[in-house]
């Protein structure tokens, strides 16, 4: 009795989660025909354009993960070091929650309103500072462009997922250090970012996965197949050219749950190492 309150949750995450990427993984190792083969598996990861797409993946997940953890972990640490209970440790709690999930349609649309063609900043740059990059919005349709609306909604998740650990950073070792005669550097050196640490870096992997399985954003801004991983697989489930292909889709998909698989064990036991500590005061 005292399990069945679970009952619901095992039955969502075995509907929408487990049986999903059982059907991603068996798939791989089929062809369209539902054939044992790994005549896919090795075609994928032979072709230039799906190569080229999954770097594409990794490379913006990587750089967004850490320009977005860097400065989420900052944020994070100008609010901690703030009045907790203050007005605007409130309202910046409150906008990262809003802003973390802030994607694909509106966080386009907002974009495009904004540094876009005929957009506001490209109006004005045009106008007053022609010769900045502000006055060409070829950058946003490029990786760099949506590098920058990844981190855009990387920076508040991370402020959301690292501000518990920084809270729990005990004040009593910083006392300690200071009643033995410890420098301010000697602290961090030896005490605050060993500490801090794997915290900062499962947080980190936290963004990169994030990143590297986010497809709305992308879809709209470039909508090319070739470009990144997430984009080839709906390519290949719905092309309206007679070209789809659901073992291709598998194929890549089973690629990606590897990466967030391996990426996801590394976060467990980094989380492993701070949970020893990492307590409610």
């Amino acid at each position: 009795m005292a399990y069945l309150g679970v009952l619901p949750f095992i039955a969502f995450t075995g509907l929408f989660l487990l049986y999903p990427t059982w059907n991603v993984i068996s798939g791989a190792f089929e062809d369209n025909y539902g054939v044992r083969s790994t005549a896919m598996l090795k075609e994928i990861f032979n072709s230039p354009i799906a190569r080229t797409a999954f770097g594409n993946s990794l490379e913006l997940s990587l750089k967004t993960a850490l320009v977005g953890a860097v400065f989420g972990a900052l944020f994070a640490w100008t609010l901690a070091t703030g009045k907790p209970g203050g007005s605007f440790y409130k309202i910046s709690v409150a906008l990262s929650s809003a802003l973390a999930q802030f994607g694909g349609v509106m966080l386009v649309f907002a974009f495009l309103a904004t540094f876009g063609y005929n957009g506001l900043v490209l109006t004005l740059a045009t106008k007053y500072l022609p010769n900045s990059f502000l006055a060409d919005a070829g950058w946003l349709y490029s990786m760099n462009g949506l590098a920058v609306l990844y981190t855009f909604f990387q920076i508040p998740l991370m402020v959301l997922v690292f501000l518990p650990t920084l809270e729990n950073l005990k004040p009593q070792w910083r006392e300690a250090s200071d009643a033995l005669g410890g420098k301010a550097f000697e602290y961090w050196l030896r005490i605050g970012i060993p500490v801090l640490t794997p915290s900062f870096l499962g947080a980190a992997l936290l963004l990169f996965v994030n990143s590297f399985s986010a497809y709305a954003t992308a879809n709209i801004l470039i909508n090319l197949g070739d470009y990144l991983t997430p984009l080839q697989i709906a390519i290949a489930l719905t092309s309206e050219t007679g070209g789809s292909n659901p073992a291709e889709a598998k194929t890549l998909s089973f690629y990606m749950v590897v990466v967030v698989v391996i990426s996801m064990s590394a976060y467990a036991l980094l989380r492993k190492k701070v949970s020893k500590w990492e307590q409610q005061r």
